[in-house]
């Protein structure tokens, strides 16, 4: 594991997000551990597990292409992108995270660059990827005005981007506190002013959440044209251990979307 930031200040929600998730990183582990033994083709996606074969995040011609996992905690999706061939990069804010995530490197016999870092500022020249990926990671706690730009610098021309966060809809309709149950249909919050939110469940944690029409200009802005956006649909029968959603909300409504991007040139 190589640390990319121990001599700079890291900025405040990074910081705090940093120390979050090394609390949280236990409770990743056993996650991690079963996502790393999923074979190319059986790869799953989000709170869920809805099967690549379902969403087709990864591109088909990873073979011995250059790609980055950016907020890659425990690095299954980073194993998953080695397994198609590609040269992998996986950084990450959790120095925990990582800890695992070289745990399995040895464990599963794949050995590819762990970078304990920011994803907002990443330690590679311009240009040095064709692929960039991120399932929640930095497309849910980095500062989306700081680390699309970044990662559209470090595409080349025709590079694909490709990030899973959280639906619009979920953001809008789930409630502050876990206890009061699952998103239902009605709308909490506003939709005009999304960016950074702080879950009274946890105050310490800093995601960040933007309405579609900000995500579009944001990826114009920084040189990106948007592909597709995939809305996920859960298929019937599925569960989750995320006490935010219910399977009966997700088969209506996306609690997940998929955003593909391509840099211009």
């Amino acid at each position: 594991m190589t640390t990319a930031d121990a001599n700079e200040a890291l900025p405040e929600h990074v910081a705090r997000n940093r120390a979050a998730w090394d609390r949280y990183a236990e409770d990743y582990v056993k996650p991690g551990e079963r996502s790393w033994g999923l074979e190319p083709g059986g790869e799953r996606w989000g709170i869920f597990g809805v099967p690549e074969a379902e969403l087709h995040l990864l591109p088909d011609d990873l073979a011995g292409r250059d790609a980055i996992e950016l907020g890659c905690g425990t690095a299954y999706v980073s194993a998953w992108m080695a397994r198609r061939g590609a040269r992998v990069v996986g950084i990450d804010n959790s120095p925990r995270q990582l800890q695992t995530a070289a745990r399995l490197q040895r464990e599963h016999g794949l050995d590819f660059p762990l970078l304990l870092g920011n994803a907002e500022k990443v330690p590679y020249p311009d240009a040095s990827f064709e692929f960039a990926i991120s399932e929640y990671g930095a497309a849910l706690w980095a500062d989306p005005y700081a680390w699309i730009p970044e990662a559209s610098r470090l595409l080349r021309p025709g590079g694909r981007l490709v990030l899973l966060t959280n639906g619009l809809l979920a953001f809008l309709t789930v409630p502050d506190l876990e206890a009061d149950g699952p998103a239902d249909e009605r709308l909490k919050r506003p939709l005009f002013g999304m960016h950074r939110i702080s879950w009274p469940d946890e105050p310490e944690a800093v995601e960040f959440h933007l309405a579609h029409g900000d995500w579009i200009r944001l990826f114009r802005d920084s040189g990106l044209e948007v592909e597709d956006l995939v809305e996920v649909r859960v298929p019937e029968g599925m569960t989750t251990s995320y006490p935010w959603m219910s399977p009966e909300w997700a088969g209506r409504w996306p609690c997940e979307e998929a955003w593909k991007v391509r840099k211009r040139g």
